[in-house]
C-alpha cells in the first residue's frame, strides 16, 4: 500500500483564489455590475474586457458532480421535459435551479448568479446552447453565442474568419447589457494575459511528462479551476507561477505523485466526478499514474493572439480537441502518448456527453494498432453516477493493469 502523499502546498493559495472568485462574482449584483454567463471554452476574454461578472455554469456543473449532488438533481430536469440521455452537466444544473440548492451554499454563498446575459459557443456541443436558452427564457435575458463547425481537420483561414466574425458581432449587443462601449486595448490586456495564463497551465501539465511524474490526471482535475474560471486575470497567473515552481522543486526532489510508479496511463474523455478521490486512490495503489489527459489539456489556448484578437479567439477556440475530424483527435493522442510515455490508454464511456466520448467510432483499436499499446474503456457518465458501476470499473481497472504488467 503506498504511502499517503503529501498535497500540494499551492492548493491552500487556490482555495483562496477559487473562494475570491465566486465570492465577488456572488457579490457583483449588489454592487452593480451586470453577469454574464459564458460558456467553458466561449469567448470569456471579451466579456472580462466588457466589465461583466464572468460565471461558468460547467464549472458549477462539475462542482455538482463532485460533490454527488447531481444523481438526486437530474430527475427534477428529467421532469422538465429534458432527456435523461443529455448531457448530465445541462440537466444537474437545471435541477439545482428548480430546487434551489447549490455546493456554493457551503462556502456560505447564495447560489449561481442570475444571467443578465449568457454567451455559448457550440465547440463543445448543442447542448451549452439548449442550456442557456433555458435560462434566457426563465429570466427574459438575451442569449448570444457564436456557432462553430464540427469535425474540423485544419483550422484553415474560412474557419477562422467566420468564427472571428461572429465574435465581433457579439460586441454590439454585449455593449448594451453592459452599457458600456468595448475598448480595444483593454481587450488586447486581457488576452495577453489570458495566453499568459494558458501558457502557464500547460508548463504545469508537461511535468507529468517527467519520470516519475509529479502530478496525475486527478490532481489536474482539481487544479485547472483558475485557468477555466480566472483565466483573463492576474490571480490566474500568480497561481499557476507558484505551482509550477513547486512542481519543478518536486522534480528535483524526485518526489512522485504516485510512490513508486510503474505504468503510465493517458485518460481520454471526461472525468468520473463524484469519482476522482476513489479512482485516485485505485491508481495510486496500484502504483499506476495517470500522467495526462484529453479533458485538462482543453484550456491550453496557444492561439490567442492580442496583435489580432477576434482571429486569435477564434484560432484557439476552434482548435480544441472536442470539435476536431478523428485524424486530427488520433494524431494528437499519438503526440500525447508520445510525450507522456504512455503505457496503455483509458477511455471513458460518458452515457450522456457523447461529444467527448471517443471510443465509440472504433478509435481505441485503430490507436491500438499505430501504438501498440492496449486500452481499456469504462462507462460511466460525468455526473450521473446511476450510470457508473463502482464494482465492474474497479475490477476492469484492476484487470487493466495486471494485463500491463504482464507485457
Amino acid at each position: 500500500m503506498p504511502s499517503e502523499r503529501k498535497e500540494f502546498e499551492a492548493t491552500a493559495k487556490m482555495k483562496g483564489v477559487m473562494g475570491k472568485y465566486f465570492t465577488d462574482l456572488c457579490a457583483g449584483g449588489e454592487q452593480g455590475r451586470k453577469t454574464a454567463w459564458c460558456s467553458s471554452v466561449g469567448p470569456a476574454e471579451l466579456l472580462v474586457a466588457l466589465g461583466f461578472n464572468v460565471y461558468f455554469p460547467e464549472n458549477h456543473g462539475a462542482m455538482l458532480g463532485a460533490s454527488r449532488m447531481a444523481s438526486d438533481l437530474i430527475p427534477l430536469a428529467n421532469a422538465r421535459g429534458f432527456s435523461p440521455d443529455i448531457c448530465s452537466y445541462l440537466t444537474s444544473d437545471v435541477g439545482a435551479y428548480l430546487k434551489g440548492v447549490s455546493p456554493l451554499q457551503k462556502m456560505k454563498l447564495p447560489g449561481p448568479p442570475k444571467a443578465d446575459v449568457l454567451v455559448f459557443n457550440t465547440n463543445q456541443c448543442r447542448d451549452v446552447k439548449d442550456w442557456f436558452q433555458f435560462y434566457a427564457r426563465e429570466w427574459h435575458v438575451p442569449c448570444v453565442g457564436i456557432h462553430t463547425p464540427r469535425s474540423i481537420g485544419e483550422v484553415d483561414e474560412t474557419i477562422v474568419k467566420d468564427v472571428a466574425s461572429q465574435t465581433e458581432a457579439l460586441v454590439a449587443p454585449l455593449e448594451r447589457v453592459a452599457g458600456a462601449k468595448l475598448d480595444i486595448d483593454r481587450l488586447r490586456e486581457v488576452i495577453v494575459l489570458s495566453r499568459k495564463c494558458t501558457g502557464l497551465w500547460k508548463a504545469v501539465l508537461d511535468t507529468a511528462a517527467n519520470v516519475p511524474a509529479p502530478l496525475t490526471f486527478f490532481d489536474g482535475t482539481i487544479q485547472m479551476g483558475p485557468a477555466v474560471v480566472l483565466r483573463g486575470t492576474h490571480p490566474a497567473i500568480d497561481y499557476y507561477e507558484l505551482l509550477l515552481a513547486e512542481l519543478k522543486q518536486r522534480i528535483a526532489d524526485g518526489l512522485a505523485a504516485v510512490e513508486g510508479e510503474k505504468f503510465r496511463i493517458y485518460w481520454e474523455g471526461m472525468p468520473v466526478w463524484g469519482k476522482v478521490r476513489d479512482l485516485s486512490t485505485q491508481f495510486a495503489e496500484l502504483k499506476t499514474a495517470v500522467v495526462a489527459s484529453t479533458y485538462c489539456n482543453s484550456w491550453v489556448f496557444e492561439a490567442l493572439d492580442a496583435a489580432d484578437p477576434f482571429a486569435g479567439m477564434a484560432r484557439a477556440y476552434s482548435s480544441i480537441f472536442i470539435c476536431r475530424s478523428e485524424d486530427m483527435k488520433e494524431k494528437y493522442i499519438e503526440r500525447m502518448a508520445a510525450k507522456y510515455r504512455i503505457d496503455g490508454v483509458l477511455y471513458h464511456d460518458a452515457k450522456t456527453c457523447p461529444n467527448n466520448s471517443n471510443n465509440r467510432y472504433q478509435m481505441p483499436q485503430r490507436l491500438q494498432q499505430k501504438l501498440g499499446k492496449p486500452y481499456l474503456v469504462v462507462n460511466g457518465d460525468l455526473n450521473d453516477l446511476r450510470l457508473y458501476s463502482e464494482e465492474q470499473t474497479r475490477t476492469s481497472i484492476q484487470a487493466f493493469v495486471e494485463q500491463l504488467s504482464e507485457g
